[in-house]
């Protein structure tokens, strides 16, 4: 499989090139267009407990979609995300997994397996961090975010820290830590404006994005109309 992405960095679609009778999962709905002979498939990967954990816990679907090529022809299949911005092809090895964080999961080869791992107790508290996709095995994995993507490649013992909502993926070799933003207590976090933050450490890659879903459903949240 070869994975193409076009429009970026605002409107990321992704093209996964298909050889004949090779396959791709997605994020159910994530689907644009594809060649003719594609066949469409949804199921739930891993069993129901599996796929409940990582539907509520980890923010993806319940139902994964499989685009199967035709077994005597290529085909491709386009892909994007619900928000606009990047989008990144990660690679998966046995010896190094990938850690996706909620909604950042698009898509990834046959060979990944979607597991969820827990990130940290942000999510309970102010709706980021919590649960997150741990993707291993052997292949390629496409991470989608909102805005522009930023690599941030940390040196053994090195590290930085990052507001929670602006995490997209990391490295599983690289070592988390979750916090308040304000290390003087709650409420001086609360005054602060910000809310958790990870501390991480090297080696290993990080990814961030440049806008935090979270900031933006609260502002809409704020100026909307509320429902009579």
């Amino acid at each position: 499989m070869r994975i193409e992405t076009r429009h970026q960095p605002s409107f990321a679609v992704v093209r996964a090139h298909l050889a004949p009778g090779e396959t791709i999962q997605a994020e159910s709905g994530a689907m644009a267009a594809h060649s003719l002979g594609i066949e469409v498939e949804a199921r739930m990967q891993g069993g129901l407990m599996k796929s409940l954990s990582r539907s509520v816990l980890g923010g993806e679907s319940l139902f994964i979609t499989t685009f199967r090529a035709h077994p005597q022809h290529p085909g491709w299949v386009d892909l994007a995300a619900r928000l606009p911005g990047d989008a990144l092809a990660l690679d998966v090895a046995p010896e190094r997994g990938v850690v996706l964080t909620r909604g950042s999961w698009l898509a990834a080869e046959a060979g990944v397996t979607l597991d969820t791992k827990w990130g940290g107790f942000g999510n309970l508290v102010g709706g980021e961090g919590g649960f997150t996709v741990h993707a291993s095995g052997q292949g390629q994995v496409v991470a989608a975010c909102y805005g522009a993507l930023d690599r941030h490649d940390l040196p053994e013992g090195g590290g930085f820290t990052v507001d929670t909502g602006h995490v997209v993926a990391y490295e599983d070799r690289v070592r988390p830590q979750l916090r308040r933003a304000a290390r003087q207590g709650f409420m001086a976090t609360m005054k602060s404006g910000e809310g958790f933050v990870f501390d991480f450490v090297g080696p290993g890659a990080v990814w961030t994005q440049s806008r935090n879903p979270n900031e933006f459903v609260g502002w809409l949240a704020s100026v909307l109309p509320a429902r009579q």
